[in-house]
């Protein structure tokens, strides 16, 4: 009998498309031997659908037409922990599910998707999933938290400084003085819980800076200004495993059209709108010394660890050209296309990749069973009378 696994992607999210087509390809990767790939597709407002036709990507040219051959489905968890995907307006008579799934695969980017937020649904509803768990989610997707992590962890960064909307509509002024006294220009401006290079923008003046943070803001409370690594490369590689056992993929060089790897680049350059990461300009293997391809691969294991990753991720670096030193720049816990084409120049296709990651689920899931998270007690058995102030509880 195979696997039901629920590919679940879109999302309320500015990544919205891209999570499409990551997950479609994820979903058309999967073994259809072991694996019944259940698509889930989650609206830009929020609901929730299940049908066959979302796994067509020429379907989404009129998405309310798409939609309308969907069902609109609410997820439920029956009292034999099934996680059951059901009718939002149910059928007369009809009480049978439309969907079962035994996993759960997110694949959406961004903001209630990537950042813990599905995630922790899935772990209330006791449902094994894919990925990064609720705080490994959650920490790198805000770059600030993931930098202070990795910055006392001894990972090498960029400078960088970070505050909130509120603090620059009030103390604008004091902050530019410290971005420019401590950094100084140009520098990079970015939403902190963002990806895909969405809001981000180079500043090289004082003016220049107000405008990159007025665009940062648009999308985000947090703001994070790093320094710019003026002879820059930039270098990506995945990690793929747990916080027990993980390997390191092929580095590759990407070739950005502007100064910053635009949203452009990543996801229409070369592409029909259907090749997600895979279809940007990049070289594979990176051109680097075979010094800089161990230190990469071997601060991507560190950083992965550190920030307790599960899965398949992709960590980005800033290599200095002029110095040589390698920077982490950033980590993406559901990467663009899952970051396949890092890895079929291993030996490793995109099936065995999808394999692999639902075979990590269904581990954690095992080994989630045998901790211990809540006892049988009742506390208030132990005391007389109904008067919440009299209950007290003696530690030794």
């Amino acid at each position: 009998m195979r696997i039901k696994v629920g590919v679940i992607f879109g999302g309320v999210s500015v990544e919205h498309e891209v999570s499409v087509i990551s997950a479609l390809q994820a979903f058309h990767s999967l073994d259809e031997k072991r694996y019944e790939g259940v698509p889930i597709y989650i609206s830009k407002n929020g609901d929730w659908y299940t049908g066959a036709d979302l796994v067509k990507i020429d379907e989404y040219k009129d998405l309310n037409k798409l939609l309308n051959k969907c069902e609109h489905v609410t997820l439920i968890t029956d009292e034999n922990k099934r996680f059951l995907l059901n009718r939002v307006k149910p059928k007369l008579f009809d009480k049978k599910p439309v969907a079962e799934i035994d996993v759960a695969f997110p694949v959406i980017h961004g903001t209630n998707g990537e950042d813990g937020s599905l995630q922790g649904v899935l772990e209330l509803a006791g449902v094994p999933y894919v990925g990064c768990d609720v705080l490994s989610s959650a920490v790198g997707m805000d770059k600030v938290i993931m930098k202070n992590v990795l910055r006392d962890s001894g990972v090498p960064i960029v400078g960088y400084i970070w505050f909130y909307k509120y603090e620059w509509n009030t103390s604008e002024a004091e902050l530019t003085s410290k971005i420019e006294t401590e950094i100084g220009y140009p520098v990079i401006v970015k939403p902190a819980n963002l990806g895909s290079s969405v809001g981000i923008s180079k500043a090289k003046n004082r003016s220049e800076l107000d405008e990159a943070v007025v665009l940062a803001m648009s999308f985000a409370n947090k703001i994070i200004v790093e320094k710019v690594v003026q002879e820059l490369t930039e270098i990506n590689c995945s990690v793929l495993g747990d916080q027990e056992t993980a390997e390191a993929s092929i580095c590759e060089e990407v070739l950005g059209q502007d100064e910053i790897l635009s949203y452009a680049d990543k996801y229409q350059s070369n592409s029909k709108g259907s090749k997600g990461m895979s279809g940007t300009n990049r070289k594979i293997p990176a051109e680097i010394s075979d010094e800089q391809t161990n230190e990469v691969k071997s601060l991507a294991l560190k950083t992965f660890r550190v920030l307790g990753c599960s899965g398949v991720s992709r960590i980005d670096f800033l290599l200095d050209k002029k110095d040589g030193k390698v920077y982490v720049n950033e980590i993406n816990t559901i990467p663009g296309s899952l970051s396949f084409y890092l890895w079929e120049p291993t030996g490793k296709s995109f099936t065995q990749l999808t394999t692999d990651l639902v075979q990590l689920a269904i581990k954690r899931q095992r080994e989630r069973s045998e901790i211990t998270f809540s006892y049988d007690s009742n506390l208030f058995s132990l005391h007389s009378g109904s008067k919440g102030s009299k209950l007290g509880v003696k530690r030794s």
